[in-house]
This record gives C-alpha cells, sequence and structure tokens, in this order.
C-alpha cells in the first residue's frame, strides 16, 4: 500500500524530456492520430502505437472509426491524411536533420481495425452499460508542494524544457536543436523542498556547441551552459539554487539526438508523463489511446479527484487508486490514502467521491462524459506531463477544482 510515514529528511529526484525525445516524438504522433480521428467520430477506437528511428516512423495499432475506416475499408483519402498528420506533428516538433527531418522519412502505416471481441466488451448495448476498455489500476495523486499541486522535483524539471523549446521555435536560442533531457535533485526538510541540490540538463545542439570531439568550441559551449544556467535561474526560486551542483551535457557532445540517436517508442515515458516518481503507477502508457481506455482516462479522474481533495484542505498529499476489468462499467475499487496528512477519515473521503452525484459514477462513460474527454484534445498532452497543466476551454479538464465545494460540502 502506499501508506506509512513519510521521512522528514531526504533526497528526491524526478527527470523530464522535451518534446524532441524519440519516445515524447512517438507519443506525440499517436495522440495526433487519436485526436484526427476523435474530430470526425466522437466514439472513435484508436489504440496507435509508433516507433521512430533514423528517417522513419511506423504506426501500429487498432482502430474503428466512422467516415475514416469502416467494414474493413479506409474512406477517399484517408491514409493520405494520416501521413500528413504524422509528417505535420514532426515538422511542429522542429526536426529538419539528415537523419530525421519531416519531409523526408520513410513512413509505415500499419494500423487495422479494432477486435470484434474488444469491442463487444467495450460497447454499450441494450442490456449492458458501456465496460471499461481493459483491465488494470490507476493512480493519481496531488501534493502542495508547488501551485498547481504537483511533486516540485518533476515540475521544475518540466519547466526548465519547456522554457527551452519556446527559447529554440522563437530564435532565442538557436544553438539549440529539440530533442532534451532534464532531472531536478532537491533536499526536503519537514517534507518541503529546501534546496535544490543537483540540476541535470542534456541537450542536443548545434554543431561546435560542445566539450569534446572534433567540433569542440570551448566559447561555443560556454554560451550553452551559461544558458542553460540563466532558464534554471528564471524556473526555480533563487532559494533553492544557493547550494546547486550543475551537470550540463556531461557527455560533452550531443549533436545527434533525436530519433536518428535512439529509436523512439510510444509509452515509454510513463514516469514523465504523471509524477515523476513520487506516486505509485499501475503501468498503462496514456499516448495514441481513445478515453474508453481506462488507462487514460481513469488516470485523468483519478488525478481530478486527488487534486481536489488536497485543493478544499482536506489533505496536504493524496493517492487515489482505482481498478477495473475488461467489459465491466463499474469500478472494481476505489481507494484514498492521504498519507497521514488528511484531516478526515480517509474512508470518508472515499464515501464522499462515490455520493458527488454530479460525478455520476466513475464507470468509463460517466468520466468521459464530466470531463468532456471526447475531443481531440490529447497532442497538448503529450510532451511535459498530463498533470500539473491550465485547464483552459476543452484542454486539461482533469485539472479543474470544480469539486472543491462538492467535496467540503460532503465532509467539513
Amino acid at each position: 500500500m502506499t501508506g506509512g510515514h513519510m521521512r522528514s529528511d531526504y533526497l528526491f529526484t524526478s527527470e523530464s524530456v522535451s518534446e524532441g525525445h524519440p519516445d515524447k516524438v512517438a507519443d506525440q504522433i499517436s495522440d495526433a492520430i487519436v485526436d484526427l480521428f476523435l474530430s470526425k467520430d466522437a466514439e472513435a477506437r484508436v489504440a496507435c502505437e509508433t516507433m521512430t528511428t533514423t528517417q522513419l516512423v511506423v504506426l501500429a495499432g487498432e482502430i474503428r472509426c466512422k467516415g475514416v475506416y469502416e467494414n474493413g475499408e479506409w474512406a477517399d483519402g484517408a491514409l493520405a491524411e494520416i501521413e500528413q498528420t504524422v509528417r505535420n506533428t514532426v515538422r511542429a516538433i522542429g526536426y529538419e536533420q539528415a537523419g530525421f527531418h519531416w519531409q523526408s522519412f520513410r513512413f509505415e502505416n500499419n494500423l487495422h481495425g479494432q477486435s470484434a471481441e474488444i469491442a463487444q466488451g467495450v460497447d454499450a448495448g441494450d442490456n449492458k452499460d458501456e465496460g471499461a476498455g481493459d483491465q488494470g489500476i490507476m493512480f493519481g495523486y496531488a501534493t502542495d508542494e508547488t501551485p498547481d499541486l504537483m511533486p516540485a522535483t518533476l515540475y521544475y524539471s518540466h519547466k526548465i524544457l519547456e522554457r527551452m523549446a519556446a527559447d529554440r521555435h522563437s530564435g532565442t536560442a538557436p544553438f539549440l536543436e529539440p530533442d532534451a533531457k532534464s532531472q531536478v535533485t532537491l533536499r526536503y526538510e519537514g517534507s518541503l523542498p529546501v534546496a535544490a541540490t543537483a540540476i541535470v540538463v542534456s541537450t542536443q545542439h548545434k554543431q561546435g556547441y560542445c566539450l569534446t570531439g572534433e567540433n569542440a568550441d570551448l566559447a561555443k559551449y560556454a554560451e550553452l551552459e551559461a544558458y542553460v544556467k540563466r532558464v534554471v535561474a528564471e524556473v526555480i526560486p533563487p532559494v533553492l539554487l544557493r547550494e546547486t551542483r550543475y551537470y550540463i551535457n556531461p557527455t560533452g557532445a550531443f549533436e545527434i539526438g533525436g530519433p536518428d540517436g535512439d529509436a523512439g517508442l510510444t509509452g515509454r515515458k510513463i514516469i514523465v508523463d504523471t509524477y515523476g516518481g513520487a506516486a505509485p503507477h499501475g503501468g498503462g502508457a496514456f499516448s495514441g489511446k481513445d478515453p474508453t481506455k481506462v488507462d487514460r482516462s481513469a488516470a485523468y479522474i483519478t488525478r481530478y479527484l486527488a487534486k481536489n481533495v488536497v485543493a478544499a484542505g482536506l489533505a496536504t498529499r493524496c493517492t487515489i487508486q482505482i481498478a477495473y476489468a475488461i467489459g465491466v462499467s463499474e469500478p472494481l475499487s476505489l481507494y484514498v490514502d492521504t498519507h497521514d496528512t488528511g484531516t478526515v477519515g480517509d474512508d470518508r473521503i472515499e464515501q464522499a467521491i462515490l455520493g458527488i452525484d454530479r460525478l455520476g459514477g466513475l464507470t468509463p462513460r460517466s468520466i468521459r462524459t464530466h470531463l468532456g474527454l471526447n475531443k481531440p484534445i490529447y497532442r497538448q498532452t503529450a510532451a511535459y506531463g498530463h498533470f500539473g497543466r491550465t485547464a483552459k476551454g476543452d484542454l486539461f479538464p482533469w485539472e479543474r477544482l470544480d469539486l472543491v465545494e462538492d467535496l467540503k460540502a460532503a465532509l467539513v
């Protein structure tokens, strides 16, 4: 179980990867395909896996989508639209390199129809509600360490790379290339961060901005190093940076990156996508899956519930687990753990959640209806984390705090 007493003094580390990381390229392509199909059919079924490597993108998986793929046949123009969606996604990330270029990589589409056996378990019928798209356990988490109620180590790791990507796209940092990773280690006292003891940033760069290799240029490397330290200083509060060790491109050079440097696969960055290791993970990836897949939708609802519990002042940390069986609509279990920080019993919070009428329950259909998940909103989730983002319009609805008053009414 996730309960028990936390140490009050410790070091903890989380990492993030940029939109140009090969696994994240794969995630963004998979979610762009989900968005494409949901834009055509709100009830589309999508399980799209992507593999990227040197000058190659491969799609595989199962789909069902009215007007696009029906009765084993592709609609006119559908295959071309899928390929263009993939190329546009890679172009938006910024890959125009000899080893991976949005215009010239080879493309394979191996998507095919959804299994009839899965469909009969998931689809609603005359005498049954829609079932879960798979079995599994999902976790949601929230903590008061940051304004977005996210673990601070992951929050800062994401923010560093988001700022660097924005500077690369704007031309402010023209020496940067798309692939990058960050890692933040914080020292905690009394369960709150008091110092960043180590910052690691490895970023792909233009030729010469390195310490080693035939293109090494110490002046250019110094420019890159100074730039990264400025970004860190703008993202992380100065009070946390008084004893920090920096590791900036510690291998010495990072000119070959992205899918050309390492193959990428959908779903290999599940800890980056969620809570940076600060909370349990059920093991299911999000990207490439339509919201009937509870790996995605139930992870979103548990984050939503945990965030509202903390925002309501019912706890300073909250973990929520939910479990499903394929083809069964009602969850098998709901578990709340406030890690000895709760103002009321965890069992009472569980009861309050299950009693909120406007949630409509925690069936897959109820989750999608309450959060408005049957929309093309997923491409934006596929880099810099699915959680701790700003709910705006249809985007990131699981980050809303509109259950706070319901929970207070039930428990305070």
